[in-house]
C-alpha cells in the first residue's frame, strides 16, 4: 500500500459573532433564560441566529459525520474492520441497534435543535434588514430541508419501501419551541410529508440563495441536496434536471486529482492556516480548531492523525474493489493499519456535496429515463467519463450497473451506501433491504417524553 504524504494543511474559517457586553458587571443581573420576544430584536440578532444554526447542522452528530459513520456500519459487510470499544457503533456494525443508543439519540437531539434554531430564524425574519431577507430565509431554509432530509431517511423507512404515505417519518415542527408542555408534543408525520416539507424548504432556499455566499449555501447547494433527496425518491427526471442546474452553473469543478477533493493531511501537529473549500464542494461544513473537529475522522483517522484508529479499511476489500490503474486506490494509508485518507485531517473541512456526485446523479437518472435528448445535453457516458477521468480510467460503457458501480468507488465511506442499498433495493449481505434493522429506532427517551410517538416496527 502506498502511503500518503500530503504538504498542504487545511484549515477552513469558520465565523464566529461574539456578544460583548458594555455593562458594569455590578449592573448586571444573573439570567439563565431569555424571554423569546427579547431574544432576537435586530438584524443582527437574527443573523447571529444563523450562525448558530450553522454551527448546530456541523456538530459531529449532524452532518459533522457520525450520522454518516453509522449508515456505513450498517451498510457494512467486508470493507470495514471495527476494532473500536463503543458499544453503540458496534451495535451499528452488528446490525442491532437498540432503542436506548447514546449515538442515535444525539443524532435525533442535534437534528432537532438545528431545526429550533432555524425556526427562531424564520420567526424573526421580518426583523431582517430588507437587503440580506432573502438571504437569511434562504439559508435557514437550505439548513431545516436538509436535516429533515437526513433525519427521515435514518429514522423512517425507505421512499420505496411500501407507501411513503402511510409510513412514519418524523414530527414536522415549523415554529420555535419556547416551552415544552403537553400540547407542544407533536406525532412523526409520515415519510411522503416530511419529504414535502424537506422539499419545499430546499426549493424556496434555492430560489432566495445568491450563487455565491461564501462558505456558506448557495441557491446550487440547495439544488444540489434537492438532486440528492430527488434520486431517493426514484424522481430521476427532477433529480437530474436539479443536477444540471449546478453543473451547467460552472460555478464548481472536479479538482485535478481525487484525494485534493478532500483536506490534506498534515505532516505533523495541527493545520494552522484557513484555506477556501476544494473546487468542487457545493457544500462543506466548515471545521477550525475552535469550533470542533472533524467527525469522521474520528473513528476513520488514525491516532497518527488525530483519531481512535478504531475503524480500519480491509486490504483485501480494496484490492477487490479498485483496479490498480485507478488512482482511487492511492486514497487509503498505511498507519500500522490501512486508513481512508479522506478524513486524515482532524481539523479539515466535512465536504457533504461534491460535483462529482451530480455528474453520477445525472448519469444515472439519464440511464434510467432514456430520454430522446439527455437532461444536460450531456450524455451518461461523458458524465461517467468526468468522474472517471480524473481517476486515470478511460469509459466505454455506461449502463445503470456501470453508473452504481462508479458511485461505490467515487463516494465510498462518504455515507452514502446504506441509502443507495436502499433505493436501489440491494441487499446487505444475507439481511434484505428493507430490514428494520436498517432503520434507526425512535430514542427511547423521546417516546417517553411525548407518548405521541410511536417507535419503529422492530424495537418494541
Amino acid at each position: 500500500m502506498k502511503k500518503i504524504y500530503r504538504n498542504q494543511i487545511i484549515l477552513a474559517c469558520m465565523l464566529i459573532i461574539t456578544l460583548i457586553s458594555c455593562k458594569k458587571p455590578l449592573d448586571l443581573n444573573p439570567i439563565d433564560t431569555i424571554e423569546q420576544q427579547n431574544a432576537l430584536l435586530t438584524s443582527k440578532d437574527v443573523e447571529g441566529a444563523l450562525i448558530g444554526a450553522y454551527s448546530d447542522m456541523g456538530s459531529r452528530n449532524l452532518f459533522g459525520g457520525r450520522p454518516y459513520l453509522m449508515a456505513d456500519f450498517l451498510a457494512n459487510t467486508n470493507a470495514i474492520e471495527w476494532y473500536g470499544t463503543y458499544e453503540e457503533l458496534t451495535q451499528a456494525i452488528n446490525k442491532s441497534l437498540l432503542k436506548t443508543n447514546t449515538f442515535v439519540n444525539n443524532v435525533w437531539a442535534a437534528g432537532y435543535t438545528a431545526i429550533n434554531d432555524v425556526n427562531n430564524v424564520l420567526g424573526a425574519i421580518d426583523k431582517v434588514d430588507a437587503a440580506k431577507k432573502n438571504r437569511v430565509e434562504g439559508e435557514a431554509k437550505f439548513i431545516r430541508g436538509a436535516t429533515y432530509f437526513e433525519l427521515v431517511r435514518l429514522f423512517g423507512k425507505a421512499y420505496n419501501d411500501g407507501s411513503p404515505t402511510t409510513n412514519l417519518g418524523v414530527p414536522i415542527v415549523l415554529t420555535p419551541t419556547t416551552i415544552v408542555t403537553e400540547s407542544s408534543y407533536l406525532p412523526r408525520a409520515t415519510v411522503a410529508a416530511v419529504y414535502t416539507q424537506a422539499i419545499a424548504d430546499l426549493t424556496d432556499a434555492e430560489a432566495k440563495l445568491p450563487e455565491e455566499n461564501g462558505f456558506f449555501a448557495t441557491k446550487y447547494s440547495a439544488a444540489a441536496m434537492l438532486a440528492r433527496l430527488y434520486l431517493q425518491m426514484g424522481n430521476y427526471s427532477a433529480a437530474a434536471a436539479a443536477a444540471n442546474r449546478v453543473i451547467a452553473s460552472g460555478n464548481y469543478e472536479l479538482t485535478s486529482k481525487y484525494l485534493d477533493a478532500f483536506p490534506a493531511m498534515p505532516e505533523g501537529g495541527r493545520p494552522a492556516k484557513p484555506v477556501e473549500n476544494s473546487t468542487e464542494d457545493v457544500f462543506a461544513i466548515q471545521v477550525t480548531t475552535l469550533t470542533g473537529f472533524n467527525g469522521y475522522n474520528e473513528f476513520y483517522g488514525s491516532s497518527t492523525y488525530g483519531g481512535r484508529g478504531d475503524a480500519v479499511i480491509s486490504q483485501d476489500w480494496i484490492d477487490n474493489t479498485y483496479s490498480p490503474s485507478d488512482d482511487r486506490i492511492n486514497s487509503f494509508y498505511d498507519d500500522d493499519d490501512i486508513f481512508t485518507a479522506k478524513y486524515g485531517n482532524q481539523f479539515g473541512n466535512i465536504p457533504v456535496i461534491r460535483l462529482a456526485e451530480l455528474y453520477l446523479i445525472r448519469a444515472e437518472s439519464n440511464v434510467r429515463l432514456a430520454p430522446a435528448a439527455p437532461i444536460g445535453g450531456q450524455t451518461p457516458l461523458q458524465d461517467l467519463a468526468e468522474v472517471r477521468g480524473r481517476s486515470g480510467l478511460t469509459t466505454t460503457s455506461a449502463t445503470l450497473s456501470d453508473i452504481l458501480n462508479e458511485r461505490k468507488l467515487e463516494l465510498a465511506f462518504e455515507g452514502f451506501a446504506l441509502h443507495d442499498a436502499k433505493r436501489t433495493q440491494s441487499n446487505i449481505g444475507s439481511l434484505a433491504w428493507n430490514s428494520n434493522t436498517l432503520v434507526f429506532p425512535i430514542p427511547q427517551r423521546e417516546i417517553d417524553a411525548n407518548k405521541k410517538l410511536v417507535q419503529n416496527p422492530g424495537y418494541n
